[in-house]
């Protein structure tokens, strides 16, 4: 979870001064505004999220404590791929997120057969992602999205106008179901060969192999130390 501190600073026959900080980890806020506590000098601390939200200290240590255990700092990697011959669209969905101490992958394929373009193949990946996330209980903050498709991530972004009416229609879907979960969707254009896991998930999904799987890579690193 991502804030911005707002804090007045404030001493006895001292000038009076507001201060605003970047964004940061709300952890890392706490320690901050305890620190100047501290050292005497903070008359008024707010603290707010992507959302606009604004936290008091108090306020902010319940919302942390109630989601060390929800899903956060998700990164999404998405790919989907059509075969003309076939009409067959093959999807590939890769999560990786923190939820508590532990760090996550999800891996996850679909194969659709109702699909007519590469690029509403794309957009059919990148709405399987969102499903995914909705699935995991992810809420309320920033997730990046990384695929190697301009066109979906520039036309979701806004740089690019989208003039098809099936690709529309994917985009609203995806606009209302981000906004339905608090969604902040960071886009993040890569190369294919830094998308490799999610292309192997939409090939193997064309090729008939389905594929659903969640690994804890926390415990599987302690295992080979």
């Amino acid at each position: 979870m991502k804030v911005i501190m707002h804090w007045k600073y404030g001493a006895a026959r001292k000038p009076n001064a507001v201060f605003t900080s970047e964004w940061m980890d709300a952890q890392d806020a706490l320690t901050i505004i305890d620190d100047l506590e501290k050292a005497g000098r903070m008359k008024e601390v707010e603290v707010s999220d992507e959302l606009g939200t604004t936290w008091s200290k108090k306020e902010l240590k319940k919302l942390l404590a109630k989601v060390e255990e929800e899903p956060q700092e998700a990164t999404v990697y998405f790919d989907g791929g059509y075969q003309k011959n076939s009409k067959l669209s093959g999807l590939g969905v890769v999560i990786y997120y923190r939820q508590g101490k532990e760090q996550w992958r999800v891996r996850i394929n679909r194969l659709l057969q109702e699909l007519d373009t590469n690029n509403e193949a794309e957009y059919a990946a990148f709405y399987e992602a969102v499903t995914q996330l909705e699935e995991l209980g992810v809420r309320h903050q920033s997730v990046t999205f990384k695929g190697d498709s301009q066109v979906v991530l520039n036309q979701l972004s806004g740089e690019w106008a989208c003039f098809e009416e099936v690709l529309n229609q994917w985009l609203d879907r995806i606009e209302n179901k981000l906004k339905q979960l608090g969604i902040i969707p960071v886009f993040e254009p890569i190369g294919r060969k830094e998308n490799t896991e999610a292309d192997k998930l939409a090939t193997q999904a064309l090729n008939g192999e389905e594929i659903s799987s969640k690994f804890n890579l926390t415990a599987n690193s302690r295992e080979t130390d």
